[in-house]
Parts: C-alpha cells; sequence; structure tokens
C-alpha cells in the first residue's frame, strides 16, 4: 500500500512513523512534512488547506489512502476534495468535522445523543457570558467555539480572566466545571463500526504540577492501569456509538478519528470535548504500543469495510511522551534555536523523537519552528522504565531556553490518582 501524510507536525510524524513500519506499507509520502518525518517519508510541498492540490498530488502519487491529519484541512472539507478525486481518505468530511470545529454543535449532537457531559451555555454576547459565569460559578470554564489548536479553553477562579479570554473569542460556549482525572479515549470508525484504541492521559497545563496556562499537551502516556476495567466498553457503548449513529441520523455520516476527551467525576463519566482526528500527544505514545497493522485500520475506515479488520491490538508494556517546548510557549514562542542530541536522544533503547515544531535553517542546522518543538516518546515494560527511558533522552536534547514537565505519569507511576 502507498500511503500520503498530510501535515507536518507531531502528530503527523507518529503516524508516518507507525506506517513506515506497518509491513503492509511498500510507500510512504508526506506532505508538507518536517525534517523529522524525512526520516521515514518521501515528503513534497503543498498547501493542507487546499483541497484541489492534495488531491492533485493524491493522484500524481498514485497513493492507495491519504491520511489527513491536522483539524483545520478537515473543517475545510479537504478530505471530500480527496474522495471526490476517487481515493480513499481517512479523514471526516468537512461538515462531519464540525464535531470539532464548533463546539455548540457537539453539544447539540451530545444532548440528542444523550450522551454524558457538562452542563453548558452558548453564548454570543458578553452579558451572556456574565449570566452564564455567575449561574454556574467558579472554577470557570470557557471555551472558544471554534478551532483553537487546543488552545481556546481557558479554567480559572478569577472572574475578570474568565470574561477576558471571553471577549476575545466571539461565541463561547461555558461549562460547569468537572471534578475527576481526564481520559482521551480515540475511536476509528467507518461510520458504522466503532474500534475503540486503549485509554491515554495527556498534560494541558504548562508546566509542574498543572501550573500554568493552557497548552495543546504537554506529554501523554498509555495505558491507563489504574482506570476503571469497564471504561472503553462504557464509553463505546454510552458515548462513541451514540454518537456516530446520531452524525449519521443528521446526515453527516463521522468516518475516521473520533477522539473523546472525558473527566471521570465524583458523579460518573463526562465527555469534556471531541475532536475530528488525532490528538497530540496522546498519538505519539499509542502509536508506539500499535501491534496491528495501522494502514489496515485507517484503509478500513476509509472504505467502509472496518468491520473486517477486527480490534486494535496492542504491545504490552507502557508507553511515555514528555513534550519539548520553545521558550515563551504558549504564549509567544520563540522561533530559530538551534537543535542538538535529537541523534543520541534517538539511539537510546525504546525512544523515538518525534518531530513538530523543527525546520533546517540557511546552514543546514536543525532548528526550533514551533512552540512544541518535539516530543520524545518512549516505551518499556512497565511505567517506571518508559519515564526513565523519555527523561534520559530528553537530557541529551539541547535547546536554548527550551522547557519540559518532569512530572508526565509521576502520579501513575507512584500509584496517587485518585477516582
Amino acid at each position: 500500500m502507498k500511503t500520503l501524510v498530510i501535515g507536518g507536525g507531531g502528530r503527523e510524524h507518529a503516524l508516518a512513523l507507525a506506517l513506515s513500519r506497518d509491513p503492509q506499507v511498500d510507500d510512504v509520502h508526506a506532505a508538507p512534512g518536517n525534517p523529522g518525518i524525512a526520516g521515514c517519508a518521501t515528503l513534497h510541498e503543498v498547501d493542507p488547506m487546499d483541497g484541489t492540490a492534495v488531491a492533485g498530488l493524491a493522484t500524481e502519487l498514485g497513493v492507495d489512502l491519504v491520511v489527513i491529519g491536522p483539524e483545520a484541512p478537515l473543517v475545510a472539507g479537504v478530505a471530500d476534495a480527496v474522495r471526490a478525486a476517487g481515493i480513499a481518505c481517512f479523514g471526516p468530511s468537512g461538515k462531519a468535522a464540525q464535531i470539532e470545529g464548533s463546539k455548540a454543535f457537539a453539544k447539540q449532537v451530545m444532548a440528542t445523543a444523550e450522551v454524558p457531559t457538562a452542563l453548558a451555555h452558548v453564548c454570543d454576547t458578553i452579558e451572556e457570558v456574565e449570566a452564564a459565569l455567575d449561574a454556574f460559578g467558579a472554577p470557570y470554564v470557557v471555551k472558544d467555539d471554534g478551532l483553537a489548536a487546543g488552545k481556546g479553553v481557558i479554567v480559572t477562579s478569577d472572574r475578570q480572566a474568565a470574561l477576558d479570554h471571553a471577549a476575545g473569542c466571539g461565541r463561547v460556549v461555558i461549562e460547569e466545571f468537572l471534578d475527576g482525572p481526564e481520559v482521551s479515549l480515540f475511536a476509528i470508525t467507518d461510520g458504522e463500526t466503532v474500534l475503540p484504541l486503549q485509554p491515554a492521559q495527556d498534560f494541558k497545563r504548562a508546566y509542574d504540577d498543572d501550573a500554568g496556562p493552557n497548552t495543546g499537551g504537554m506529554g501523554a502516556y498509555t495505558p491507563l492501569l489504574w482506570a476503571p476495567q469497564d471504561l472503553v466498553a462504557d464509553v463505546t457503548r454510552r458515548v462513541l456509538k451514540p454518537t456516530v449513529a446520531e452524525m449519521g441520523r443528521l446526515g453527516t455520516p463521522f468516518s475516521g478519528l473520533l477522539y473523546a476527551g472525558l473527566a471521570l467525576t465524583g458523579r460518573g463519566m463526562r465527555v469534556v470535548e471531541f475532536n475530528a482526528r488525532f490528538g497530540d500527544p496522546e498519538t505519539q505514545a499509542l502509536m508506539a504500543l500499535l501491534e496491528s497493522s495501522l494502514s489496515a485500520l485507517l484503509h478500513g475506515a476509509a472504505t467502509g469495510t472496518l468491520g473486517e479488520v477486527g480490534l486494535p491490538q496492542w504491545r504490552k508494556g507502557s508507553a511515555v511522551t514528555v513534550v519539548v517546548a520553545a521558550e515563551g510557549y504558549p504564549e509567544s514562542p520563540r522561533k530559530g534555536d538551534r537543535i542538538t542530541g535529537v541523534a543520541e536522544a534517538n539511539a537510546i533503547d525504546g525512544v523515538d523523537v518525534i518531530h513538530a515544531g523543527t525546520a533546517i535553517d540557511a546552514d543546514g542546522d536543525l532548528v526550533t519552528a514551533g512552540g512544541r518543538i518535539l516530543a520524545v516518546t518512549a516505551v518499556g515494560s512497565d511505567l517506571t522504565e518508559a519515564r526513565a527511558r523519555a527523561y534520559e533522552g530528553i537530557a541529551l536534547i539541547k535547546i536554548d531556553g527550551a522547557h519540559h514537565r518532569t512530572d508526565i505519569a509521576a502520579k501513575a507511576e507512584q500509584g496517587t490518582i485518585e477516582l
């Protein structure tokens, strides 16, 4: 099988790397890619937001499957253009991707499908925002209705900060605060069959002990040995299948990756958000442990034959991903700093350094080109070994001003997560 991965971030590197190691894949291409993806795929120039250009490149290359990584091209309908060209595409239609593109739309779907989620108000004016904040009380949860690269949410006890965030967003969704640990559960679906992956947990705050601003994610790990044993079955029955069924009923059938962000609260499981694509950085950890053929899963979803593929199988052990971020991330990340030590970190047994915000400068050096620079992903026989390998790799990488969290998966390793 010949595949084309669209995008140039860490999620796309993790997917391209997994496809390159898949015995069923003969050739991997990526566009526009990044310096890390160049090590496992042939890169091409393309605007990921231009559906005609993406479809044209896929046709020119003669690929069997296009995998669209980022959310913005999906919401823009790039998958529709690829399918219109007669090429199998993993990713929902533009209309179906609104389950991520509009939090208000997602709330409507959940309400109709009777999916457990936080109580919420959709607000278009500052007066509506003020009333909703007062109705729910602190801590305040304010979400930009549209796409915001994982940084459109504020959770704060400062009412003025909540108002300021809302004022900069336009339409917002104000929600009740959900307590308890958060879990990410991905499912691959062709609109009929729904195959859940194993749960993962990511870390949104910039600094240790969940301090600092929200980010796109500073690390992740899988599996979650502390989670309820029936979690996947429960979420599949109460969240994933009803949502996919409701999307079909609405005339916007969803095929691709449905990501459910969950809170395991004192009142039971609740959906925090839906995404319409692989999450970052959970994808890095999940791909490191996936035993099944990734191409078979993605192609099955793209062609409506997922029921013939079977449930995903997983390697034993644990995987931990730690993100290295640029100085100033997430507010104003600095670019152009030289990166060293990647080859040395990659040489550690069980470690893959996944590129996200990197580039090659005029002198041929690897430099920073985004907020989240690298995601050091390690596997081990257990969480302790995986964490040790990940941080061993982190210690070898040198980037002026960069920062990372030192507590990724620490509570899970210590057994101190409370449900």
